[in-house]
């Protein structure tokens, strides 16, 4: 393991505890990503392990740079429990979906940034209301790991399931517009068996 992720690992744990399972997932032509569970009483975390050891690029840089540009990981928050919709066998199925997710800077080129729509092309988990997930402002979970420069700090990324119905949404009236509504209408974002807020003006 790289000193990055070795940093990156001991950042998550200090702010969630030890993990409790891991799984690895490696897609041809990438590195190795790991997906971490925590658990917290009825609140698990799945984070990601892997995307913040190389920066991601400029998809119209001619040539990457090694050490400089942004690096992240990501981070999703959901409920368990008998009103929460699927226990953990199921919520556990989430881990290859965000491997995808994790990888998609080196398969496709992309800069993962707050306020980003990530589009899964399937449920998150089998039976999941979402499909795709909107990335939330870094820094109130887990604070970023400081990288001997030029390195940029390694964020960690929340991320925010949406509905097909939010996801268009967001399309048009932009991620503010959403994460606006929701807040107006107490939208519990960790329930994973919610239904899509209200759109209608």
């Amino acid at each position: 393991m790289s000193d990055v992720l070795q940093l990156v690992e001991a950042r998550l744990r200090t702010a969630l505890g030890e993990p409790d399972a891991r799984a690895a997932v490696t897609f041809v032509g990438t590195d190795r990503i790991e997906v971490l569970r925590f658990r917290d009483g009825d609140v698990v975390r799945y984070a990601t392990l892997g995307m913040s050891d190389r920066p991601m690029a400029d998809p119209t840089a001619v040539l990457a740079d090694p050490l400089r540009g942004p690096r992240a990981e990501l981070v999703l928050t959901v409920r368990t429990g008998e009103d929460a919709g699927p226990g953990l066998p199921v919520l556990d199925e989430v881990l290859r979906p965000l491997a995808v997710l994790a990888a998609s800077p080196q398969v496709e080129g992309v800069v993962v940034t707050p306020g980003a729509s990530l589009d899964l092309g399937g449920p998150l988990w089998p039976g999941a209301p979402f499909s795709s997930v909107l990335v939330a402002e870094p820094g109130g979970l887990v604070e970023d790991v400081e990288l001997d420069l030029p390195r940029d700090p390694v964020r960690f990324l929340p991320l925010l399931p949406m509905t097909g119905n939010e996801a268009a949404w967001k399309r048009v009236h932009g991620a503010g517009a959403l994460q606006d509504r929701w807040l107006r209408h107490g939208t519990d974002l960790r329930d994973p068996a919610r239904s899509a807020v209200p759109l209608a003006s």
